[in-house]
């Protein structure tokens, strides 16, 4: 057996997983983690990755590179996702990490984060024929995925994230009713325009570290556990009633809700807001969260296939 690794880079998190392989697939995990480092922080106003939050992601890059000798990985993938897409100055951050670190990040499209991301679902839940869209709500951009069992039918991403649509329209404290409305009334539109299913009513399955923090949210967790949220199932009224609650708090308030990762109080309104729209837009009364993510697909595909 042997050990390798994959890593997602991406606007408000950098994520990081060990397994080890044998011919037939991945015989176990050894190392799962995440670090929101909001590498996207401010893009919106400058179009550019900010110092700031381009050393706080070297730095737990760096610590992943440790990571990575310690678990005596033969070999890894590293992707980077919307933020180092869009931004101006990206190469700078790229350049940097491939010198100093020695970690080379591909920077992908759009479409391929979603087919990567379909891989992690199709493997994580057992999804039959179902027609099913799949989506993945990140900090700078969100990714859709309709499928009819194994049969990818239609992928696109959109530059709407969490991070983005907080530092336009969520900038009180609490958040007023006049900029939650606005922030809906502006999803509304863009999922009207952009987001067409090819399948009424389709099996909706939410990936990525919004969907897993209301997963754990809804369960009320001291501690994040994968194997409670994955498949937990959320209703539009049960998010309607979560919304409201984090609506209604401060910042600092959000910080005694079980199950709300501390490093992102400020973001998960608007990946709530991001949910609720696209539930509406598909006509989809539930939710189903997937623990399972881009890292894992990208390991499924370049190492066990």
């Amino acid at each position: 057996m042997e050990t390798y690794a994959t890593m997602d880079v991406g606007s408000n998190q950098v994520l990081l997983y060990i397994a080890k392989v044998d011919g037939k697939g991945i015989v176990q995990t050894l190392l799962d983690k995440g670090e929101i480092t909001k590498l996207g922080e401010g893009i919106n106003q400058t179009g550019e990755l900010k110092k700031e939050a381009m050393d706080r992601t070297f730095n737990v890059l760096k610590e992943f590179k440790k990571l990575l000798d310690e678990y005596r990985v033969k070999d890894y993938r590293a992707v980077g996702t919307s933020v180092l897409r869009e931004a101006k100055n990206s190469s700078v951050f790229l350049n940097r990490v491939k010198e100093e670190l020695g970690i080379e990040i591909n920077v992908i499209p759009g479409e391929e984060e979603a087919r990567l991301s379909c891989l992690a679902v199709i493997g994580g839940l057992d999804l039959g024929n179902k027609k099913t869209a799949v989506i993945d709500i990140g900090g700078g951009s969100t990714e859709f995925i309709f499928g009819e069992g194994p049969t990818i039918k239609d992928r696109f991403s959109l530059k709407i994230g969490s991070l983005k649509m907080t530092e336009q329209f969520l900038k009180s404290d609490p958040v007023t009713d006049e900029e939650f409305n606005s922030l809906m009334d502006f999803l509304k539109g863009q999922f009207e325009k952009d987001v067409k299913s090819p399948f009424d009513n389709p099996y909706l399955v939410g990936m990525g570290g919004t969907m897993t923090n209301l997963g754990a949210m809804y369960h009320k967790l001291e501690k994040y556990d994968p194997n409670v949220v994955h498949g937990t199932e959320i209703s539009l009224n049960e998010l309607n009633t979560m919304i409201d609650g984090v609506k209604s708090k401060t910042i600092e308030e959000r910080r005694s809700i079980k199950g709300l990762q501390p490093k992102r109080v400020e973001v998960i309104l608007a990946g709530m807001g991001i949910l609720k729209a696209i539930m509406e837009r598909l006509k989809a009364d539930k939710v189903v969260v997937s623990d399972r993510g881009l890292r894992h697909g990208l390991f499924f595909e370049s190492f066990c296939s």
